[in-house]
């Protein structure tokens, strides 16, 4: 099991935008051994999950490749629906050859309304389009003369270069699952056996919810795997990815700290990031980790998004933390 970091590129001033601190950060977490980053994009600010925005995902990992020379850098996720397909086909392709092939795309099809408006596309079409979407950025990164026809796009004779370092092209990872909807957004959630099927039929690998329990993640993982069977795909050989917001307390440290980091991003309050994200000492996190590592039958990444560049809290994840959970026995 690998250990990744989601970065903290927040667009708020002083450190969360400063290319220097990101790139001293992974440098030295890269040295500690961590052996992937990865970046949360948002166009907008999207409440009430978050009280902030992120800094565009492709320029802030064009710093992380450059700071680093190993790990694997990629958006977790990326919003495809709503962009172009062959601008993020060429700017992909080149951050892999940049990288030295070390890119990976974490894929969603995104929830905020006002972004799609924003952007222009139709938000009830966002997983049809998500799905012709993969099809053609597969083509775009591996043919040499591209023709394609769908409802949403349409090609022909389209020579696209430069084309992915890596063979037959960079990992896909989708995003998406169960989630507590509700206490989010007030309603119930749609669609989740299709994003599910989506995954089961396109994702190198899946990336559930960091807000989902370990009950939700069992539940949609039974399901992947009876989708991916019905089309004839194993099941386990899709990478799983846990993914979470963490903020290890120190042992008699009050909640006031941990409530001015999480509000640095978040929406929510300390109810909830007590009980969907990782809030805790070390001991009780790890917990935490080990019960969703359970529920999936084992995950080949743990991905942990600090809330800040401290340095105490990047040693406490390397050091502590990781060590505890990196050998849980399924």
């Amino acid at each position: 099991m690998k250990l990744g970091l989601r970065l903290p590129t927040f667009t708020r001033p002083g450190d969360f935008s400063s290319g220097e601190t990101l790139k001293q950060y992974v440098a030295e977490a890269e040295q500690l051994g961590v052996e992937g980053f990865f970046v949360i994009d948002h166009i907008l600010t999207s409440r009430p999950a978050y009280s902030t925005s992120w800094h565009d995902p492709l320029i802030a990992l064009s710093f992380v490749a450059a700071a680093t020379k190993k790990a694997v850098v990629g958006p977790m996720i990326m919003v495809l629906p709503y962009r172009n397909p062959y601008i993020v086909a060429k700017q992909t392709a080149s951050l892999d050859v940049y990288s030295g092939g070390r890119f990976v795309l974490g894929a969603g099809v995104g929830w905020n309304p006002d972004e799609f408006t924003l952007l222009n596309t139709p938000l009830e079409k966002r997983g049809a389009i998500m799905d012709e979407y993969l099809v053609l950025l597969k083509k775009l990164w591996t043919e040499d003369k591209i023709t394609f026809e769908g409802n949403f796009f349409k090609v022909r004779d389209l020579v696209l270069e430069p084309k992915p370092m890596q063979k037959p092209h960079p990992p896909i990872w989708i995003g998406g699952g169960s989630q507590p909807h509700e206490i989010l957004y007030g309603a119930a959630a749609k669609g989740i056996d299709k994003v599910l099927q989506r995954i089961a039929r396109f994702a190198d690998g899946w990336i559930p919810h960091s807000s989902s329990t370990p009950e939700m993640a069992t539940q949609d993982w039974q399901k992947v795997k009876k989708y991916a069977a019905e089309i004839g795909r194993d099941p386990y050989r899709i990478t799983k990815i846990y993914s979470n917001f963490v903020y290890l307390r120190s042992p008699g440290e009050d909640d006031s700290e941990a409530v001015k980091r999480f509000s640095l991003y978040s929406g929510m309050n300390l109810e909830y990031w007590r009980n969907f994200y990782l809030y805790g000492t070390v001991e009780e996190v790890a917990e935490k980790i080990k019960k969703r590592i359970e529920s999936l039958e084992g995950v080949d990444w743990v991905v942990l998004n600090p809330v800040t560049f401290e340095k105490r809290q990047l040693l406490k994840i390397v050091e502590e933390l990781y060590p505890r959970v990196q050998n849980v026995k399924i």
